[in-house]
């Protein structure tokens, strides 16, 4: 029997794929929907290209090399993270490639603004204001000491922020479901900002795609 999984799709936070193909394929790099240059100027080609086609393909082939022959092979990117992060290959690799896949979806060269419908009430009614929320946001991405990310999370049907570091992700703290997420490795930043990431991070709310943080919102309350 195909085991569902929860992964991430063209239509926003879970879909699902069949367990048997994981068999035999293995977890793949995602294609971008939009190319290296699309984000700019707010995140420049190169970081692009590099950040994707090195990082992400690295903690893909790296989470391949884990789990092959083992009894984690044809499990579930989300389950992995749930179930299997007490292992250290599993839990820096595994969330390497599922916060990766978060990241590049949550963004597109028609981002930016601000979200409407039930994300924009829920944004609101937790935080004050949109305005509100980007701070508190801003602020746990600016604290997360190191390497690591800052998170927008429903928990219990209600919106959240936290940070995690290296390549953990609230799935693992169980402080909730993201549904978006920046990066704040300097990877992910220094070529054009340096060592300034309060820069890259009011710059990189340029290119949130809402309407697919919206669809993420929906499919984790």
């Amino acid at each position: 029997m195909c085991i569902n999984i929860v992964r991430f799709g063209s239509g926003g936070l879970i879909s699902t794929t069949p367990n048997s193909i994981l068999d035999t394929m293995g977890f793949e790099l995602p294609e971008l929907e939009y190319d290296y240059d699309a984000l700019e100027p707010h995140i420049d080609a190169e970081t692009m290209e590099l950040h994707h086609s090195k990082h992400h393909a690295g903690y893909t082939s790296k989470l391949n090399a884990a789990i092959e022959g083992t009894e984690l092979d044809g499990l579930g990117i989300e389950e992995l993270m749930t179930g299997h992060f007490d292992n250290a290959a599993v839990r820096n690799n595994g969330g390497g490639y599922w916060n990766h896949e978060m990241f590049w979806k949550t963004m597109g060269p028609n981002g930016g603004g601000e979200p409407n419908g039930d994300l924009a009430n829920a944004i609101t009614d937790t935080f004050g204001s949109f305005d509100s929320m980007k701070e508190q946001f801003a602020n746990a991405a600016m604290t997360r000491f190191g390497s690591g990310w800052a998170w927008l999370c429903v928990a219990n049907g209600t919106l959240c922020i936290c940070s995690t570091p290296n390549q953990d992700n609230p799935l693992m703290t169980g402080e909730g479901i993201p549904i978006l997420g920046v990066d704040v490795w300097e990877h992910a930043y220094y070529k054009s900002y340096g060592p300034g990431r309060a820069n890259y991070i009011q710059e990189w709310w340029n290119v949130v795609d809402w309407n697919m943080v919206a669809t993420n919102y929906e499919g984790a309350i």
